[in-house]
């Protein structure tokens, strides 16, 4: 099973040109597999079965692992004997029977138009790193974009005439997104204080203290850091600032499609879990201003 991961892993790389955090999901969710069969004394491909495969998800309900986590856990084991299979390795795909569970309904965190302007128009530092993250937050506020997107962001994806920035998304695939006057200004300053006439078109946006590539966790870190010194109340990511990206647009009127195309969403059902966040605002509203409303909602 080990050589058979190994290959399953050369093959997401090479054929399916995957991004390598996806290969990882696959692979950690592959390996806690192979781990749990270990235990029960099964370390051969073809000697995974259906009830071995159903022991593990319970295994994973008894440890109180999401549904969402359990299905893309499932999903992987699918994909790795769908591959198997399609080598020749393995006779069945022990997985394929059983049924992906339901998912968990639930409303992404975001912020509030207010909370959103109070975390941009605070005060930042006027050091390089100041005008850093400054940039950083309107940014990921003014595009949508993902952590792992902004963390891979180019000097040269910036298009400063039309205001617009390349980005490439999951599966390498390529988008451009408009980005708002502030974001531009926020970014301008910035890049002047790192001297523009050097940069190169192939050097990060955005850097660390030691001149590389600013990773995903420091983006949560610098957006850890601002959400607090606001005190608003909430603890959030880099990904409750997409999502305020996403429900800020529609409640401005933007269609699904749209959206769709902004978020870089292959599906259009992906996108849709915004109108819900719309239909939970009208909710709130309602059981607040409506003497006959369902208090106990």
């Amino acid at each position: 099973m080990e050589e058979a991961i190994s290959d399953f892993s050369r093959y997401m790389k090479t054929e399916r040109n995957l991004s390598l955090h996806t290969v990882r999901s696959y692979l950690s969710d592959i390996r806690q597999f192979q781990s749990f069969a270990r235990e029960q004394g099964v370390v051969s491909i073809n000697a995974v079965n259906v009830e071995l495969v159903r022991a593990f998800l319970a295994h994973l309900y008894l440890q109180k692992v999401k549904r969402v986590t359990i299905a893309r856990k499932l999903s992987s084991l699918k994909a790795f004997y769908r591959y198997l299979m399609r080598e020749g390795r393995a006779r069945t795909n022990p997985a394929q029977p059983i049924q992906t569970p339901k998912r968990e309904r639930y409303l992404p965190v975001f912020l509030s138009v207010d909370e959103a302007f109070a975390l941009l128009d605070q005060a930042f530092g006027d050091d390089l790193f100041g005008l850093r993250d400054r940039a950083i937050l309107e940014t990921l506020y003014s595009s949508g974009i993902r952590a792992a997107e902004l963390s891979g962001l180019n000097v040269g994806d910036l298009q400063v005439d039309s205001s617009l920035l390349k980005i490439r998304g999951k599966g390498k695939k390529e988008r451009i997104v408009p980005l708002g006057k502030p974001a531009m200004e926020a970014l301008a300053r910035y890049l002047d204080r790192r001297d523009p006439g050097t940069l190169k078109r192939d050097e990060p946006l955005f850097v660390n203290r030691s001149g590389g590539r600013l990773t995903t966790r420091s983006v949560a870190r610098v957006v850890d850091k601002y959400t607090a010194a606001t005190g608003i109340g909430k603890r959030i990511s880099p990904h409750a600032l997409r999502h305020s990206f996403a429900t800020h647009l529609l409640d401005g009127g933007a269609d699904l499609r749209s959206i769709q195309e902004l978020l870089g969403h292959e599906s259009l059902s992906t996108t849709q879990k915004y109108t819900s966040l719309g239909v939970a605002k009208l909710l709130e509203v309602y059981d607040k201003s409506h003497p006959r409303a369902r208090k106990e909602r």
